[in-house]
């Protein structure tokens, strides 16, 4: 008997083949089953922003020709916190399916850094530093102290807020976002909001979720002053240009 395309989709990637039998065919709305959509929806969508946040902002930039408005520290804290999980994979021998998609923002978040140095007029400043940061990652996935590493992991939700707060503050004082991608924001706040879900599933600390809880609001600020900035945002593009 033939099925039909969206049963294969849902039963293939959003839920079990009985959760949809309760669901769609008995119309019946089981918890367990609604909670295991949920932790898949919620894990597709981080995944999505980690793949999609960064090259949205790098294709702007790039599409604009200008890094105006963003934050330099905090895009180099942004790089800092995906190191982070890397270092940690790299220095456990973790298989790479396990954190490859983070390899693939970190490049990304790089190369943010080297096109914000080099439409600063610091093209050779940003080269020596893609040097660097590469070759101080393969000392730190090589030879860093376990302890280190741990460290570094532990303090990667800590330097993510700070970055939140410091581009939040260049918005403020700048009366506008400039390059800020609006779908990079929207992204990295949805995702936030699915972090703080799992982080009260999973880990069922009030720290760690009280942590998460802030950087989605200040995801959400990020969020309202691209929005509320958008006019400013315009009429600083057309002075650029």
């Amino acid at each position: 008997m033939a099925t039909s395309p969206v049963k294969d989709f849902l039963v293939t990637y959003v839920m079990p083949e009985k959760c949809y039998e309760r669901i769609f065919v008995s119309f019946y709305i089981n918890v367990p089953c609604l909670k295991f959509v949920m932790n898949r929806a919620v894990g597709l969508w981080i995944l999505l922003d980690t793949f999609l946040a960064q090259l949205l902002q790098l294709l702007k930039i790039l599409w604009r020709r200008s890094a105006d408005g963003l934050s330099l520290t905090s895009v180099l804290l942004q790089l800092y916190v995906f190191s982070c999980p890397v270092v940690y994979a790299i220095a456990n021998n973790f298989p790479f399916f396990a954190w490859g998609e983070r390899l693939f923002a970190l490049a990304q978040t790089a190369a943010i850094v080297f096109l914000i140095l080099h439409y600063r007029g610091e093209t050779l400043k940003g080269m020596l530093f893609l040097l660097a940061y590469g070759y101080l990652m393969f000392l730190l996935g090589s030879y860093a102290a376990a302890a280190a590493v741990s460290v570094m992991q532990t303090s990667s939700l800590a330097a993510l807020i700070a970055s939140k707060v410091l581009q939040a503050g260049t918005n403020y004082c700048n009366g506008h976002t400039g390059q800020l991608s609006t779908l990079s924001v929207l992204l990295s706040w949805a995702a936030s909001l699915g972090v703080i879900f799992v982080s009260l599933q999973e880990t069922g600390s009030s720290f760690a979720t009280l942590s998460h809880t802030v950087s989605a609001c200040l995801s959400g600020v990020l969020l309202a002053q691209v929005l509320c900035y958008r006019s400013s945002t315009a009429t600083s593009r057309k002075k650029n240009e």
